[in-house]
């Protein structure tokens, strides 16, 4: 999957003179007025939709080129989240090694998180190698793995918000 990826990078790094006008700004205003989980889940596209909008971004390779900064600005978010969620995780572990022997059974948190971040790399991966294969080889193959990869890096950005505190 990733080299799926990298492949689409590059191609679309042949068009930067053609580069779609983008910026976070749609889907950050969206996120800053959007109440709960639901809601927020909605702001996912907002930016890379807009830009995509924009005469650059109607071709395939400048579709991707939207779909794929918007993934990163979910993988920025994304990364946020896991380092704060897992810092509480690692807090909460060393607090529970202070006490006494009670706490022995209590599932560590820190050793969790990575193993369901790891494990949700190899989901993420499957899910959108699945959504290109959909496109038979197509062109379409590539932006639809970009907008796989930027919607699942934002529920998964999203999630760890909700157990940041």
């Amino acid at each position: 999957m990733m080299r799926l990826v990298l492949a689409l990078v590059c191609v679309a790094g042949t068009a930067a003179a053609q580069e779609p006008p983008y910026a976070d700004t749609a889907t950050e205003v969206c996120l800053n007025r959007a109440n709960g989980y639901a809601a927020q889940l909605a702001c996912v596209g907002r930016s890379a939709d807009m830009c995509i909008a924009t005469p650059a971004g109607g071709s395939t390779v400048g579709t991707g080129y939207c779909l794929d900064r918007e993934r990163d600005f979910w993988d920025r978010l994304l990364n946020d989240h896991y380092q704060a969620t897992l810092s509480q995780a690692v807090e909460y572990d060393a607090e529970l090694d202070a006490m006494s022997a009670r706490t022995a059974n209590i599932p560590r948190q820190a050793g969790a998180l990575r193993e369901m971040q790891r494990r949700w790399i190899g989901f993420r991966d499957a899910a959108c190698a699945y959504a290109a294969s959909q496109w038979g080889g197509g062109t379409g193959a590539g932006p639809a793995a970009l907008d796989c990869l930027m919607r699942q890096t934002a529920r998964q950005a999203l999630a760890l918000r909700l157990w940041a505190r």
